[in-house]
């Protein structure tokens, strides 16, 4: 396997895993889902995901899904984020960030529910780039990455692929709660 790493059994095996355009992201292994004899990975990142949102008044901030690594939003949030003692990483599936982030008090927490297939997100930062306000969020539900093992590396599942076996390994979790 790509990069795994263990130290002691009591720790959780971490795989670095690649997207289709070589970009990676270092997760932990959750569980192996095999089906029809391959084995899928249930992944979540090590660093924190956060998800950018474009913000405008009386309207509800809008998930920007694609940004180029080179963007200039994300050299604007990199300088906020360095304020913070936190950098911006643009991983395999989703932007992370690294650093410590401090705990919110529960009744500073300002949860918001934007109707993205009903999650909700914690606001990190917002910040503005020509004349237009953006804001970088921590989705509140759990953050999973589905990949495989191909001749010893993780490789994310995208696309078709990922839609055609997502309903499967989800059966197939289901049956193991009970």
């Amino acid at each position: 396997m790509s990069e795994t790493e263990t130290s002691n059994n009591n720790e959780v095996p971490t795989l670095l895993v690649k997207d289709s355009h070589g970009n990676e992201l270092l997760c932990f292994l959750e569980q192996i889902v095999p089906i029809s004899g391959i084995e899928y990975i249930l992944l979540t990142p090590v660093d924190t995901p956060v998800s950018l949102f474009r913000l405008r008044e009386d309207k509800d901030p809008e998930l920007i899904k694609t940004i180029e690594k080179k963007e200039p939003i994300l050299e604007v949030a990199d300088v906020v984020l360095q304020e913070y003692d936190l950098r911006l990483i643009r991983s395999a599936v989703t932007l992370t960030i690294t650093g410590e982030l401090e705990e919110p008090e529960p009744e500073e927490l300002e949860e918001k529910d934007f109707d993205e297939d009903s999650e909700l997100y914690e606001l990190l930062v917002n910040f503005k780039v020509e004349d237009e306000e953006y804001g970088l969020y921590i989705p509140l539900d759990p953050f999973f990455v589905v990949g495989e093992i191909k001749d010893g590396n993780a490789i994310v599942l995208e696309g078709e692929n990922f839609d055609k076996i997502q309903p499967m390994i989800e059966a197939e979790l289901e049956k193991r709660d009970i």
